[in-house]
């Protein structure tokens, strides 16, 4: 009885999809042409995205231009170590990249999360245990945006992976200003003791590996806070995953 119902609806529903795609049909998330499915780029667009695939820092993420081996470090890193384990972004962050994070952040285009998370979904295989938790926003900022861009993606990405997914665990406990503008020394400053786990659910993540879910890496310091507030709560590992992250030697300009 329930597949006969199943095949009834999946019947009914063939022919309105027909009809929404000829009045709404999908296009591409970056510029607006005709698509052949939602979240799908066109191949222009597709084609301007620069996908990080390459060698990188093991603890920032910073690409190399050579392959210096599986553990390299960045001399950034080696003269300063950073709390996470790894970071890890799927494009780099530039004129196409940038717009989709900006219209998923402040113009309220929610849906956008699933086209960002999609593009993120081969950073989180094979990652075992681990638990998907994004940056927070503090309680007032959240407040004036209606949500959190980083927790939509990370719904979006335990949907997909059947990963965990923990959307308050990590809390933000200072408001911070607005990092847009911001060298790295004064971005450090901002969020130091910005972050904390939430004392009922640290043992949630004791002896646990972690994945913090951002929409941009920038300088790192938001990420490095949260970060070493997990450790201290006893994740065994932090690792980054995110949309796009700047990279030196890219024109990087332009509003974050």
């Amino acid at each position: 009885m329930a597949a006969m119902a199943r095949t009834l609806l999946l019947t009914l529903q063939s022919p309105l999809r027909r009809v929404l795609d000829l009045t709404l049909p999908p296009r591409c998330p970056a510029c607006g042409i005709v698509t052949l499915a939602d979240h799908v780029f066109c191949v222009e667009c597709w084609q301007k995205l620069e996908f990080l695939n390459g060698p990188a820092c093991r603890a920032c993420g910073e690409p190399f231009s050579l392959d210096p081996g599986g553990e390299a470090l960045c001399g950034a890193c080696l003269a300063d170590p950073p709390a996470m384990d790894g970071v890890r972004a799927a494009v780099a962050y530039g004129d196409i990249a940038r717009a989709l994070a900006l219209r998923l952040k402040y113009a309220g285009r929610t849906g956008v999360a699933i086209t960002l998370s999609r593009q993120m979904r081969r950073l989180v295989e094979d990652t075992g245990d681990a638990m998907l938790v994004p940056v927070p926003l503090h309680r007032w900022r959240l407040w004036r945006r209606g949500y959190n861009q980083a927790a939509l993606i990370a719904r979006q990405l335990a949907k997909d992976s059947g990963l965990a997914f923990s959307p308050d665990l990590l809390q933000r406990i200072k408001a911070t200003p607005l990092l847009r503008g911001l060298g790295p020394a004064e971005r450090r400053k901002a969020v130091r003791g910005a972050f904390r786990v939430d004392p009922a659910q640290k043992a949630n993540i004791d002896g646990r590996p972690v994945i913090l879910i951002d929409d941009v890496y920038t300088t790192g310091a938001t990420v490095n806070a949260c970060a070493k507030a997990l450790k201290r709560a006893g994740a065994t590992q932090v690792r980054v995953c995110c949309w796009s992250r700047v990279v030196h030697g890219i024109d990087n300009a332009g509003p974050r």
